[in-house]
């Protein structure tokens, strides 16, 4: 399959600067494209391997200052990356069927072109969406719903009630809808609290591998559309996570934890529990929120402070060393005084 730089310039709305008959046969990373691939220049630091590439193109940013026979400028590099791995490696649907080895119960109902690999075990009155893929080892709990075209990867568990909405994809090991973490001490023994609610999963969702999403000890744990996860994440009972937002891995959300739209959490970051994030707020990686954030805040930190007080307390912490030594210096000198006053 081959495109011409000047049809992969229209597809990514770019301006080119050569000649748009050259034919491109694939894309590769820089250092590895060879004649006939087109590669991404995304970093200043790949700069280096512009002397030795064989690409026949180069996509860059549209500030680059870049020299380089056959280019395409755009405005976002990582999104003319995707556009452009999709055109070279579509994914086009085959469904594979019900295989003789998996088991459906009772009163499940099974879309169009739905494909269940072997040891797929579907609950009783279970729904399952059109041209929905479940790969082998998958368990999904009575009365499930499940939406269009969600794809869910090998050794996934979905536990009963649980809601899954279209174009979902979940990776292999997550389990989805397991009960909250909830214990009450009385008389020094912790009693279990019944976890009675469930997880909905809005449309066009991704968890990565070993995500766990806790069902609602009343009412629901809800993953608005659009939110990306990392492998590794830990979603507690009651959470709500807002639209477009992005957990990075071994994130961690206490009990009724609150996200709004467009959240982004950086890795090893936690949220304590009833704690509310606004808007667009961005947490650094390794922070520690304990109480809420107003909406567009930049933080860092345990507990987590505004990204701007924690890089100068960060800085005043590296240079400890030199202050000590100095007062070392003032409190000799100020020995010394004070003996020669007697």
């Amino acid at each position: 399959m081959e495109y011409s730089l000047g049809e992969i310039a229209e597809l990514t709305g770019g301006e080119l600067l050569g000649d748009a008959t050259v034919e491109i046969k694939g894309i590769k990373s820089i250092e590895e494209a060879a004649p006939g691939d087109i590669a991404i220049l995304s970093h200043p630091k790949y700069t280096r391997y512009l002397r030795k590439t064989q690409a026949s193109a180069l996509i860059v940013s549209n500030d680059s200052k870049l020299q380089y026979p056959n280019i395409v400028k755009v405005a976002n590099t990582r999104y003319a990356l995707s556009q452009v791995l999709n055109l070279f490696y579509p994914k086009k649907y085959q469904p594979s069927g019900i295989s003789p080895q998996a088991i459906v119960g009772k009163d499940c109902h099974l879309g169009k072109d739905v494909s269940l690999y072997p040891l797929v075990y579907v609950g009783n009155n279970s729904s399952i969406g059109d041209r929905v893929v479940i790969h082998s080892g998958v368990i999904i709990g009575e009365g499930v719903t499940i939406g269009e075209e969600t794809i869910i990867h090998p050794n996934v568990s979905i536990c009963p009630h649980v809601h899954i909405g279209k174009r979902v994809i979940i990776h292999s090991g997550c389990v989805i809808g397991s009960d909250g973490f909830g214990y009450v001490k009385e008389k020094g023994v912790y009693h279990k609290i019944p976890q009675v609610g469930t997880v909905i999963i809005e449309d066009d969702v991704e968890l990565g591998a070993n995500v766990c999403v806790d069902r609602a000890t009343m009412g629901a744990t809800r993953i608005r559309r659009g939110v990306k996860v990392d492998n590794l994440v830990q979603i507690a009972h009651n959470v709500v996570i807002g639209e477009d937002s992005i957990l990075v891995s071994l994130v961690g959300l206490s009990g009724s934890t609150s996200l709004g739209r467009e959240v982004i959490m950086g890795g090893q970051s936690g949220v304590t529990e009833h704690v509310e994030l606004g808007d667009r707020v961005m947490v650094a990686a390794r922070a520690g929120i304990t109480k809420n954030i107003p909406p567009d805040s930049v933080v860092a930190g345990f507990p987590a402070i505004s990204m701007k007080k924690w890089k100068e307390q960060i800085a005043l912490f590296h240079k400890l060393p030199q202050i000590f030594e100095k007062m070392e210096v003032i409190e000799k000198k100020l020995d010394s005084l004070i003996k020669q006053r007697g």
